[in-house]
């Protein structure tokens, strides 16, 4: 009709750019439902019952021998000597100390205030020939495996019930531990009736020093990694005459032992651990979304309280983290200070001590040592890595495993498992997140009280827990 209006003619065009941004909309879901599922693949998959290859290494000076690697199992004592213990107090006299800021309590690191009061103790107090005295109160021995000398003790039951046969343990320390943290463990597995437990499991208990660490010698090469470390512990196992035994750790000695229920999972009956380094884990991505929806992912009340708020817990772990990263990059640099300076060594490994045992320790005078601690086993701990020489060795251990993808990071781990929840532990993994590396967890135990050097802080409780997972076990 004549004067009547047209039609404007961009709605067309306006329809036209309205379905392009419909199938843009469209592509975009489609694209991050795919990346989406990539992602559950990935951490969902590889389900089947892979095993690293077991392999060889030679890890002494220069070439490997043509010969026969001497396997004799020789007795071993620990020693020291006035020379040793004369350098030591000179080197104490000559320490030179910052004063600390203000009501800085342990948030600085290692308050200084403090130290004196170590220091005069070290000096003065400390009986380092009747701590050796102690060392040795159980059996030591070494023997040559993939060209290291490996240092263990072998504790066996003193008073084992008629008819019955101990149960092998293997039980692997970390770093800044040692063989030392299990020493008054031990009595309770492998002599319980006599420590207040029943005696329905007898352990004899072996405790090597990592390759490395304090009586056990130290790589030559590069690559010496946890899965070289799992890989020798089961040569010495079966040098010792186990072909199944059970496996057991925290800190390092999780990993190492983890790394040998993926190597030989037919000679571990079972493993227990008290940490454990869990990197493919999807429940992970729901920490944004636990506080709220925590009953969704299977977080219990308790899992609640030892997660969140997770923005405390986040700090807590980046304040704790920096000796992490100088180790797994240029380890030996600050080795050459600590190996050099006994007052310097101990209050980089005593910090460890105090604020991996309760991170609310920072906020005292005295971060809290000798409320778990006494000063002659925190002293002790420190000596084995001053008259050894072996803490540059030790951090070395942390630039060949961490930094690059390995493998056994991918696999899951088939054998019996079980884990003691810690509640100081540096971070809380819940049932759920365990469960996705270890399938079979069978036993899985909210610890009362505790930190990170569990066998150390808390022994009775810790052999306990062991003690139920094996019940349990056999059972089976």
């Amino acid at each position: 009709m004549v004067g009547e209006p047209q039609e404007p003619q961009m709605w067309p065009s306006v329809g036209l750019r309205l379905r392009k941004n419909v199938q843009g909309v469209m592509w975009l879901e489609i694209l991050l439902a795919s990346v989406l599922g990539f992602v559950i693949y990935w951490f969902v998959s590889k389900d089947k019952e892979e095993t690293l290859p077991l392999e060889d290494g030679w890890w002494g000076p220069g070439v490997r021998p043509t010969a026969g690697e001497d396997k004799s199992i020789r007795p071993f004592k620990v020693e020291t000597s006035d020379e040793e213990i004369n350098d030591l107090h000179q080197r104490i006299d000559r320490v030179r100390l910052t004063p600390p800021l203000e009501d800085s309590r342990f948030h600085y690191g290692f308050n200084s205030n403090y130290l004196k009061k170590i220091i005069s103790y070290w000096r003065n107090e400390f009986d380092w020939r009747k701590q050796v005295e102690i060392l040795n109160k159980y059996p030591h021995f070494k023997t040559k495996i993939e060209g290291l000398d490996i240092h263990f003790i072998h504790v066996k039951p003193p008073n084992l019930p008629s008819g019955q046969t101990p149960k092998p343990l293997l039980m692997v320390h970390g770093w800044p531990g040692s063989f030392y943290e299990f020493y008054k463990i031990i009595p309770f597995l492998t002599d319980p009736k006599n420590h207040g437990l029943s005696d329905e499991h007898v352990f004899e208990v072996i405790c090597p020093s990592i390759p490395g660490y304090s009586f056990s010698e130290a790589s030559s090469k590069k690559g010496f990694n946890s899965v070289a470390t799992a890989r020798i512990f089961y040569k010495l196992m079966l040098r010792l005459g186990f072909q199944k035994f059970y496996i057991q750790g925290g800190d390092w000695g999780a990993l190492i032992c983890t790394n040998m229920a993926q190597l030989v999972p037919s000679h571990i009956k079972g493993l227990h651990l008290n940490m454990a380094l869990i990197l493919r884990n999807f429940y992970t991505l729901t920490l944004p979304l636990g506080r709220c929806f925590g009953g969704l992912f299977g977080y219990t009340e308790r899992d609640m309280e030892l997660i969140y708020p997770f923005k405390k817990i986040f700090f807590s772990l980046l304040r704790e983290s920096g000796y992490l990263h100088i180790q797994s990059t240029k380890p030996d640099t600050v080795g050459c200070a600590l190996n050099d300076s006994p007052v310097g060594l101990a209050a980089y490994i005593l910090e460890k001590f105090s604020t991996w045992t309760n991170s609310e320790f920072r906020d005292l005078e005295d971060g809290g040592l000798e409320r778990k601690f006494s000063l002659d086993d925190l002293l002790t701990g420190i000596m084995l890595y001053w008259t050894t020489g072996s803490i540059t060795s030790s951090q070395r251990f942390y630039k060949e495993n961490l930094g690059q993808v390995n493998k056994h990071e991918m696999l899951k781990v088939y054998v019996p498992t079980g884990f003691a929840a810690f509640p100081c532990e540096l971070m809380h993994l819940p049932e759920k997140w365990v469960k996705t590396k270890y399938p079979n967890l069978i036993s899985y135990s909210y610890m009362p009280r505790g930190g990170h050097f569990a066998a150390f802080e808390e022994p009775e409780l810790l052999a306990q827990d062991i003690r139920k997972f094996v019940g349990l076990q056999e059972r089976q």
